[in-house]
């Protein structure tokens, strides 16, 4: 059984992770915490699958920064099931898998020493994220309790990532905000960010910040997005994603 003080720190470090500065390699590791709270060798965060681009974000080694690249240039591998089902997905034992569902994905993990690997989607609501990789070198499964634990870091982790996407949006000087028609009133921005706030119970920086982040994945403006929340008909308590 995992520490709980060990999960604890574990939590703090994710938690914090986005008080680091920006610039290349000063950032704190959002993949190290994952580490701490599982026997496993190596994480990787992407937002491969979402539209806030695709890219890996954190890779804890080489090997997990590969894993990640072959899942994105592929197209196939658990990353893109648990982003497509918004579920865990679990293969404790590699070697004994009859018929892969990423054979492709398979063949080329074969130069990896790898005996299981897992994936857990990345979302807020109806804004999909992106995925954590974790992959160990023996066979091996994740107790109940292991993946809620990788759950409750997972969630906190989407909004670190989404931190990081808009600070880069905002650095690159990319205009979600724009006023998409004449007289459009701010008031609609505020209102829509109350009622997130309603909805998924989160403070009022974390409520603009998903909606700037759903309004670049979806290749909106901000005011646009808001104009749906106020409207009822985007509703970021109700996943998108399958059951």
């Amino acid at each position: 059984m995992v520490d709980r003080t060990v999960f604890n720190e574990a939590i703090r470090d994710i938690s914090t992770a986005h008080e680091g500065g920006a610039a290349s390699g000063t950032r704190p590791s959002l993949c190290r915490p994952f580490l701490k709270v599982l026997p496993v060798a190596g994480a990787a965060l992407s937002t491969i699958g979402s539209g806030l681009g695709v890219a890996t974000v954190c890779a804890s080694d080489a090997a997990a920064a590969r894993i990640d690249e072959l899942q994105i240039d592929l197209g196939e591998g658990p990353c893109w099931d648990a982003i497509a089902t918004g579920k865990p997905v679990i293969r404790p034992d590699l070697a004994a898998e009859p018929r892969p569902d990423w054979p492709v994905f398979m063949k080329a993990l074969a130069q990896f020493d790898i005996g299981a690997i897992f994936a857990f989607p990345l979302a807020l609501g109806q804004l999909e994220v992106g995925s954590v990789d974790l992959y160990s070198h023996d066979a091996r499964d994740l107790t109940d309790t292991e993946i809620a634990d990788v759950e409750a870091l997972g969630e906190i982790a989407a909004w670190q990532v989404l931190r990081r996407v808009v600070a880069d949006l905002d650095q690159a000087g990319v205009d979600v905000d724009a006023d998409p028609s004449p007289g459009f009133s701010r008031k609609q921005v505020h209102q829509a960010t109350g009622m997130i706030i309603a909805q998924l119970e989160v403070s009022a920086t974390d409520a603009l910040l998903l909606l700037r982040a759903h309004a670049f994945a979806s290749e909106r403006t901000v005011r646009e997005v808001a104009f749906d929340v106020v409207s009822r008909t985007l509703d970021f308590s109700s996943p998108t994603l399958g059951a």
